[in-house]
């Protein structure tokens, strides 16, 4: 299936729609009661679900068929990379507060072109080595406020960080496949192969998958409905219409939003040194992003 000629929505009011929804990913997780594996299996595998519809037309089954080895292989790769970034990100809120852990796994574009720098020989400028500096120290006023709240909140922000770091992997390697698949049919098979592999980490853990209250299971068709569709898969749908760097800096708003939202829902806000830091991050990958794409 090709992704239609021209948007039939507005792709930039498309992406300030999707940050919101994004807002949401962080708050779902931390209300429901059951372990991360299980919140990151059921969160994709019901995205799968809902995309699996769209994606097995005619057209679909067409497309992804006539897949070479390769690009199956860097599919599953890609699904291997997302689910490592559930598994740790989703962790990371156990430990640290929503605002760290958000603002600190939106540090991804850090790693996104860093990756084009050193792999694909892509130069980057004073301007973004500036902004790379400035992410980097406004990191570590994060962490070095959660280290003084406790090891634990450390541990998480160290979880979150390195979920960004799958993340940009994942967004690296769909780079690639996005330019022989249409949006369904790349999300169906990056979705359902991370599905599977998170579907085996709860068996070979012995977690249990069922036996959860209503209101986890909820929570659970959250994920997959409001950050997973609207918001991330939004997004790549948005970057066929709009420059990547109007999404990458629009998804510097998660944070703000979540930040906002756990405060009003879980009367949780964030220090004098994690809100600094936070600050600092946001303005680093702005000036970062912005030196990258001249």
């Amino acid at each position: 299936m090709k992704d239609a000629e021209g948007p039939r929505f507005n792709p930039y009011l498309a992406v300030l729609l999707a940050v919101f929804a994004a807002a949401f990913s962080s708050i779902f997780t931390k209300l429901s009661s059951a372990p991360p594996l299980v919140i990151a299996f059921y969160r994709l595998f019901f995205a799968f679900l809902i995309i699996a519809p769209l994606a097995l037309n005619r057209e679909g089954i067409k497309e992804m068929a006539g897949l070479g080895k390769r690009q199956l292989l860097m599919a599953l790769i890609s699904g291997l990379f997302l689910s490592l970034h559930f598994a740790f990100w989703i962790t990371s809120l156990n430990y640290t507060s929503i605002s760290s852990s958000t603002v600190l796994v939106t540090m991804q574009p850090l790693f996104v072109i860093a990756g084009g720098v050193f792999f694909l020989k892509e130069k980057l400028g004073r301007g973004g080595l500036a902004g790379a500096a400035i992410t980097l120290a406004g990191s570590l006023v994060v962490g070095f406020g959660d280290f003084r709240v406790g090891g634990d909140a450390l541990l998480g922000d160290m979880l979150a960080f390195s979920g960004a770091f799958f993340v940009a992997v994942y967004l690296l390697i769909g780079r690639a496949l996005r330019g022989s698949l249409s949006l369904f049919s790349y999300v169906f098979l990056v979705y359902g192969s991370s599905a599977a592999l998170l579907f085996l980490c709860n068996i070979v853990s012995g977690t249990p998958l069922s036996g959860y209250p209503a209101a986890d299971w909820a929570y659970f068709m959250c994920l997959a409905v409001v950050p997973t569709i609207f918001g991330h898969t939004v997004f790549s749908w948005a970057l066929k219409y709009v420059k990547a760097a109007v999404v990458s800096v629009s998804i510097l708003g998660e944070p703000v939003g979540a930040t906002i939202l756990a405060y009003f829902i879980f009367n949780q806000f964030p220090g004098f040194l994690q809100l600094a830091g936070g600050i600092v991050i946001i303005s680093g990958l702005c000036v970062f992003i912005r030196a990258s794409v001249k």
